[in-house]
């Protein structure tokens, strides 16, 4: 399987960096299957950015996590790891809570709004996909293709 990831620079050797703010399955290496959004995140502050290649090769051995769809579940697992909350799981798998949805998700976490009022907005978002890799034996399990260069046409 061929995953992408979005960044500033080519990636050779992925690495799980701790950042200033949590992400939706918590701190860890972010992947997509979908070349567009990867561009999306590559480009994201000026423009210009590396889509960086990866073949992917599961391991039965990892501590796995699948949401096939946003479902309580999901949103439960995103809040939870929004608020700084860790897991157990070398890899996490499933839609990602984009800016907009991730307002959903703050207002919900903050009160602003209910779960029921989330579900209303959040149902008709176009679909997105993340797989985080969380651990060293996660990591292992890609291995880099190429990084090229990309830039938003806008």
């Amino acid at each position: 399987m061929i995953l992408y990831h979005g960044s500033k620079m080519i990636v050779e050797s992925p690495e799980i960096r701790i950042q200033k703010y949590h992400k939706d399955f918590y701190f860890g290496f972010y992947c997509t299957l979908f070349s567009d959004q990867a561009i999306r995140w590559a480009t994201r502050f000026d423009g210009v950015g590396y889509l960086n290649e990866y073949v992917y090769t599961p391991d039965d051995n990892l501590k796995v996590k699948r949401f096939s769809e946003m479902t309580e579940e999901w949103l439960d697992f995103i809040v939870a790891c929004r608020m700084g909350q860790s897991h157990e799981y070398d890899i996490v798998e499933g839609p990602m809570a984009n800016d907009t949805i991730f307002n959903y998700v703050q207002n919900f976490v903050d009160g602003k709004i209910s779960r029921e009022a989330f579900w209303a907005l959040a149902r008709f978002k176009k679909p997105t996909h993340q797989i985080s890799f969380h651990t060293a034996r996660a990591l292992a399990t890609l291995s880099f293709i190429k990084g090229s260069e990309v830039r938003n046409e806008k």
